[in-house]
């Protein structure tokens, strides 16, 4: 899991990764941390799909960017999956969860 600042770094993932997750989080939201987690435990498990994040305070607009970009309304906590420059699948808050995370990754292969 490795942290993503600029829209240049994230327009680098877009051209050389095929499928990814990116994850979008608050630092002082109690929501946005316990989705963190439940991330983290998915990255863990999944080392094989590359996965990044932001967090919202130090990158607010590559957040508001990915947003508008892809037609995604802005939410904290997030986590979208992206594949071939695309966004496939999207879920914020409590729906983020290892399993979520497991079935859609699995659902979009």
């Amino acid at each position: 899991m490795k942290k993503i600042e600029t829209a240049e770094q994230f327009n680098e993932l877009l051209k050389q990764e095929g499928k990814f997750y990116f994850f979008k989080h608050s630092r002082t939201c109690p929501i946005s941390h316990a989705a963190y987690q439940e991330y983290e435990k998915f990255t863990s498990e999944y080392q094989e799909t590359p996965s990044y994040y932001l967090a919202v305070q130090d990158s607010r607009s590559l957040s508001n960017e990915i947003a508008e970009r892809f037609q995604i309304k802005h939410e904290s906590p997030q986590a979208i999956l992206f594949s071939e420059g695309k966004a496939i699948w999207n879920a914020s808050h409590w729906k983020i969860t290892k399993k979520s995370l497991t079935s859609a990754l699995s659902e979009n292969q």
